[in-house]
């Protein structure tokens, strides 16, 4: 079985158009973006830590917002020039799954606002908080 094979197999039609081919979904959708319990955004695809819950922020985009990574070795960048406008894309390092772009308008200390697809993430709640579903 193919690697692709397996991400098909894995993720739904939706994680897979945004995570393995860099598509976006719809601004106000995505199910973490109300997100406000403690705990920690990881990678849809392999798991890995990406963000804290405590620099979410809500930047009025329509996409979770965060200020700062959980650790640098699990969020990498690269040059987007699609949309004829040049964007920098992030991305786990660690599967290489689109996770959205970063732009320098966010709040201090980073000043950056890393825009994240919710279907790239999933949350895992502070031990203690309650699960909701």
């Amino acid at each position: 079985m193919t690697q692709q094979q397996n991400w098909r197999e894995k993720l739904s039609d939706e994680e897979y158009r945004v995570c393995r081919e860099a598509g976006t979904e719809r601004p106000f959708s995505g199910a973490l973006l109300d997100e406000t319990r403690d705990g920690m955004y990881l990678c849809k695809c392999c798991s890995a830590p990406l963000f804290p819950a405590d620099a979410k922020f809500d930047a009025g985009c329509g996409w979770p917002s965060f200020y700062k990574q959980a650790d640098s070795d699990n969020v990498g960048y690269r040059d987007d020039d699609s949309l004829m406008m040049r964007r920098i894309e992030i991305f786990c390092k660690q599967c290489d799954a689109h996770l959205g772009h970063v732009f320098p308008d966010g709040p201090k200390p980073t000043g950056q606002r890393y825009c994240v697809n919710s279907v790239s993430m999933t949350f895992e709640p502070q031990q203690g908080d309650k699960v909701e579903g």
